[in-house]
């Protein structure tokens, strides 16, 4: 039998913008699925840099959005919203939501959806969607990563980083990435990564120069931003494309256009939380065809670096605010 939810649950919010210390549990309404959407009962919830930028005040909610935390889950179907067929309840599905993941229920777009490959754990499931969306859109429509192409991947030991190694070595692609701890470099390598840069103690651009003979790389997936972009350009090929997804060190870059220009370089950026539901839906239905199939096959898998019970989210943020979390970090209810 599923279990019938309560009208009430206690859910992690951030009282006010703030450090770690503003996360707290507090009771909210149980949601209900509305048309098209599922109600689930929360086995794990991913934990995301979004996540952190809510907390701090610097990203928010949109109108209507729940206030708890939490962008990805994998629970179990116990209700169905309208247009929903019910024979789905009972089944462990993982998905990206607007919000809402750091609690027991949630509720999230049958669309936004998948089912959970058995071989997957709740805790590797709910450490996937953000993901999957994130590096999907980024890397291989935004960056138009095609096979034989070289890509640099900043970050590789993060949870978008140790997917986007997966996926674009799957992709028949050659991956340079980089991180600051040596440890971490054998199994980057088992991951994906044909060479993988040390970046306090070498100039990652040179040294991509020299792995490609000169050529650079195809596609740069960035999430440090300032003075990196200038670094990355540099780093490219004829033709390439860099896609920024955060901006670690800081969102003002210069940029010189006549080097865009004579080396017909372009930038790409995005964010996943404002695109539209019909956007995500698009994304979806593309990863079903191009993704699901190696994570059914094991060619890709979540890295977790942990995982913790819910009450502890603060001691999460931390953990991952300290740079030394490798692959994701998952909530348990």
């Amino acid at each position: 039998m599923n279990p019938s939810p309560p009208s009430s649950m206690q859910a992690i919010i951030a009282r006010e913008p703030g450090d770690a210390s503003v996360l707290a549990l507090a009771e909210r309404p149980v949601p209900t699925p509305g048309a098209g959407e599922v109600l689930l009962r929360v086995q794990a919830a991913g934990i995301n840099r979004p996540d952190i930028m809510q907390r701090q005040g610097i990203a928010k909610p949109a109108p209507g959005v729940t206030d708890v935390l939490g962008l990805e889950v994998c629970g179990e179907v116990v209700a169905c919203g309208p247009g929903v067929d019910p024979a789905l309840r009972g089944q462990r599905r993982m998905a990206l939501v607007a919000g809402g993941g750091y609690a027991p229920w949630c509720t999230a777009a049958l669309d936004h959806s998948f089912a959970v490959p058995d071989r997957l754990s709740d805790a590797e499931a709910a450490a996937l969607p953000e993901g999957l969306f994130t590096v999907w859109h980024n890397l291989f429509e935004l960056g138009r990563l095609a096979m034989g192409e070289t890509v640099l991947i900043h970050g590789a030991a993060g949870g978008i980083g140790t997917l986007a190694l997966q996926m674009a070595h799957a992709a028949g692609c050659t991956v340079i990435a980089t991180d600051n701890d040596e440890a971490r470099f054998a199994e980057l390598k088992s991951l994906g990564a044909d060479l993988v840069v040390c970046w306090p103690k070498t100039d990652f651009a040179e040294a991509c120069l020299e792995f490609t003979g000169g050529r650079g790389v195809d596609v740069v997936l960035d999430i440090v931003g300032g003075d990196y972009v200038r670094r990355n350009l540099q780093a490219m090929a004829f033709g390439g494309r860099h896609v920024s997804l955060s901006f670690m060190q800081g969102s003002a870059v210069t940029v010189e256009l006549l080097t865009l220009m004579q080396r017909q370089l372009s930038l790409h950026s995005s964010t996943m939380r404002p695109q539209s539901h019909w956007e995500k839906s698009r994304m979806a239905q593309a990863l079903t065809r191009h993704v699901l199939p190696l994570l059914r096959s094991g060619r890709i898998a979540p890295r977790l670096h942990a995982r913790l019970p819910l009450a502890q989210a603060k001691e999460a943020h931390l953990l991952l605010e300290s740079g030394q979390v490798f692959g994701k970090l998952v909530l348990e209810t």
